[in-house]
């Protein structure tokens, strides 16, 4: 059987905390979701995404170059 982490990283232990330095996306709307100055808890990260609990209180999967 296989297990999908994903469903699990809302109640996954926080890695560390990031604060988001800007929400200016050449192609998608991020600013409904992330505000600049504000930190946030990271569940997961790759080489190029970082997963934190953005404002809809949801995980979700953002480029590193929004945070600091």
């Amino acid at each position: 059987m296989r297990t999908v982490i994903h469903k699990e990283w809302d109640t996954k232990e926080t890695i560390r905390t990031v604060t988001c330095n800007h929400t200016k996306a050449a192609k998608f709307l991020v600013s409904n979701v992330l505000t600049e100055g504000k930190t946030y808890d990271v569940k997961n990260e790759t080489e190029e995404f970082i997963f934190v609990v953005d404002n809809t209180g949801k995980v979700g999967g953002y480029y590193k170059t929004y945070f600091e």
